[in-house]
């Protein structure tokens, strides 16, 4: 995972989530924009119980 993200799970999600609200229409590119990869991003968001929902374009 890209060091210069959250390490913590929740700060992790709360950064994702303004991302996606405030500079990306979709998760796929964010993390094209910001060189993260898309299936650790989501693996590690899930361990701690976050899934990403595409309608709504973010983690919950």
């Amino acid at each position: 995972m890209n060091s210069n993200l959250p390490q913590d799970p929740i700060m992790l999600m709360s950064f994702i989530n303004m991302k996606l609200r405030d500079e990306y229409s979709s998760l796929e590119s964010l993390c094209k924009a910001l060189d993260i990869d898309k299936n650790e991003l989501e693996s590690t968001l899930a361990k701690s119980g976050f899934e990403y929902n595409q309608e709504e374009n973010k983690f919950w």
